[in-house]
């Protein structure tokens, strides 16, 4: 008998008294006890807010992106011990590790997104320098900070690790502490996920909360800096976001809801052809993976009335072949996650008798017993689509999906459309003007179109494989909000702020260095200087050096580039972008390198890029460079380096910006 516990207030609580039991759904006996404990909300929220909160922002996003990754490490260490439990929930090994490694997979992702794409810092700098003033002294900078409450996390029963961490990554990244609050009928594979994360010593206290149970109050007592992030019904998604709390506060609401997602075979896919087996393989493994219990499962197949049938037969032939039982052995798949749950997907079927056939419905053997969740795969058809309403409206959540015809892709991408919003959408194409056709036609109502054919065979992600760097989410139907996407998903969790100061002003609030702001001279050549000891701001101005018409010839003839405008004098003269032949960019650019380059062996290890180059003036033979080299940032990268993004302007003779660009370089920290 499993007894999950909450986290509260730094404390583990056990069931109470009136916890409820939870049935197994595939040996239909009790498995657990869990809820039913008083928990004090506002405390917990206190508790977030007061210890967590100030913590995680003490904290870089860095030093909170390697967090992260400690997190996942952490759990991949101790992953037998969520296998152990994944069959109770009625999922496969192959359905586990979905659930589980894909949990671990997304926080990786997230993690590297952190390092690579966030600051070294506590401020995100959000797009460019706004000029708001004639002379350019008065500046705007979008910057992002974290919220100062707590994420309140609902999740589904159907991947109780997944669906925890892919919320949970992004939250602490944006420095937010959070309250997670799994299904009851799958918590106690939450639970045990947690107390990983908790036994590991990696979070501050506070972090991380886990309501086993109902949430009581919790909702009533949040305000305006908290987040509520939801994946479930839309039915309970209405109820939770109509909370008087929320609206009157303006709490953010995120929402990952139903989806009548639907998949496309292109009209170019013939029977027999590589492309047309991958989408029978995809819609067959839709159906399957978790028996159906997944939010992006394909719920609507769309084919070509031409290949109706025999995508039909491919479909069932190989439904027929799935072996359903006991997840811990050879099945291939599982059950339900409770009986409940089966009835329900059972009254879907009921429901939607008038709008559709079976074509293949229960001819799997399949384990019987009372309170079990096991349950054939249905394919369904429709064969008017038009006329139909139900089966563009009701989800049955499990392994059923409703194959329809469409007669050119205009009615395809209808038919998709008729959802009313989906977190995704695929097609199984070899003809990319069909693919930009469905994708102009469908994007509004999808959160992501995946497109797939022969060329990618080996190669796809999968029609229902949310990842880390891509939105997960969708409009309308699906909840109108947005999960995951990179820095994206960070984002939900912070406060966009549009700051106006001058150039100091924003360097400090950024820790970057902005055009205008004071220049630091240093002690010596910055590249003498160790990763520690460069300050932002830091200044070198070179010495001048003059482009003669040698230098543009040898450069043309040495490097092959001998475009026009560097080599005929009347030719430049008549294109309105120069006064008569001109130096390279790119020897500007190596200029630029002769002049501020020390080159004896030092803290600088390498060039490793150059970021925004742009050109505003030509140079013409005769005039003069010299180069500004300043310190824009620091970010540190392993053990032993960092990189520093060095601001590089180019001015000629009169003091006229010719060239900038961001150089980026690896310098080693103070030995």
């Amino acid at each position: 008998m499993l007894t999950p516990s909450s986290f509260a207030c730094g404390q583990w609580v056990a069931p109470g008294p009136d916890a409820a039991q939870i049935i197994g759904p595939v040996s239909g006996g009790v498995i657990a006890r869990a809820g039913g404990a008083a928990l004090d909300y506002a405390a917990m929220v206190e508790h977030a807010v007061q210890r967590g909160g100030p913590a995680l922002r003490a904290m870089t996003f860095h030093d909170r992106a390697r967090m992260i990754k400690a997190l996942a490490q952490a759990i991949d260490a101790r992953k037998e011990e969520l296998y152990a439990l994944n069959g109770l929930t009625g999922a496969t090994r192959k359905d586990g590790w979905a659930d589980i490694e894909g949990g671990i997979f997304t926080l990786l992702g997230i993690a590297g997104k952190g390092r690579r794409e966030m600051p070294d810092g506590h401020v995100y700098v959000d797009g460019p320098v706004e000029a708001l003033s004639r002379k350019g002294g008065f500046l705007g900078q979008h910057i992002a900070v974290p919220l100062r409450g707590v994420a309140v996390h609902i999740n589904a029963f159907n991947f109780p690790v997944w669906g925890m961490l892919e919320k949970l990554g992004p939250t602490l990244l944006a420095g937010v502490p959070a309250i997670v609050k799994p299904a009851t009928q799958t918590c106690y594979l939450t639970e045990a996920c947690v107390r990983i994360m908790l036994e590991s010593g990696l979070l501050p206290d506070g972090a991380l909360q886990l309501i086993v149970g109902g949430t009581g109050d919790l909702l009533s007592r949040l305000g305006p800096q908290d987040v509520v992030s939801f994946t479930g019904s839309a039915e309970t998604g209405l109820k939770l976001r109509s909370t008087p709390a929320l609206l009157r506060n303006a709490t953010r609401f995120v929402a990952e809801q139903d989806s009548l997602n639907a998949s496309i075979l292109g009209p170019d896919v013939a029977p027999g052809s590589p492309a047309f087996d991958l989408f029978v393989r995809q819609v067959v493994t839709e159906m399957t993976v978790k028996a159906g219990q997944k939010c992006t499962a394909i719920r609507r197949i769309l084919a070509p009335e031409a290949h109706l049938d025999a995508l039909g037969e491919a479909i069932a032939a190989r439904l027929g072949q799935v072996t359903i039982g006991d997840p811990a052995g050879d099945a291939e798949m599982g059950a339900l996650a409770s009986a409940d749950q089966k009835q329900a997907v059972l009254d879907v079927i009921a429901a939607l008798e008038g709008e559709t056939c079976a074509i293949a419905s229960g001819q799997n053997d399949i384990p019987e017993g009372p309170g079990t969740g096991f349950l054939a795969p249905h394919l369904l058809h429709c064969a008017d689509p038009d006329a139909a309403a139900r089966v563009h409206e009701m989800e049955a959540f499990g392994p059923v999906s409703t194959l329809m015809p469409y007669r050119d892709l205009d009615h395809a991408a209808a038919l998709a459309n008729r959802g009313g919003g989906s977190l995704v959408a695929s097609l199984v194409t070899d003809d990319p003007a069909v693919a930009r056709q469905v994708a102009v036609e469908t994007a509004a109502w999808h959160g992501r179109l995946y497109i797939t054919g022969t060329s990618v065979l080996k190669e796809g992600t999968g029609h229902g494989a949310p990842l880390p760097a891509l939105v997960h989410g969708g409009p309308g139907r699906a909840g109108g909000g947005e999960e995951l996407g990179g820095v994206r998903g960070v984002l939900h969790y912070m406060q966009r702020t549009a700051i106006q100061g001058s150039a100091d002003v924003l360097t400090a609030i950024t820790g970057q260095w902005v055009p205008g702001a004071a220049e630091i001279a240093g002690p010596e050549h910055p590249f003498r200087r160790n990763f520690d000891a460069i300050g932002i701001g830091e200044t070198l101005w070179t010495e001048t050096r003059q482009v003669t018409l040698e230098d543009i010839e040898h450069f043309a003839h040495f490097t092959g580039d001998t475009f026009y405008a560097h080599m005929d004098e009347d030719a430049a003269r008549a294109n309105p972008f120069f006064p008569g032949r001109v130096a390279h960019g790119y020897l500007l650019l190596s200029f630029a390198a002769g002049l501020f380059v020390q080159p004896d062996p030092g803290p600088v290890l390498a060039n490793t890029g150059l970021n925004g180059l742009s050109f505003q003036k030509p140079v013409s033979p005769g005039d003069s460079l010299r180069v500004r080299l300043v310190a824009r940032r620091k970010t540190r990268r392993t053990d032993s380096y960092g990189e520093v993004a060095w601001h590089v302007t180019l001015y000629n003779q009169d003091r006229e910006q010719v060239a900038e660009y961001e150089l980026l370089t690896m310098v080693a920290y103070a030995a």
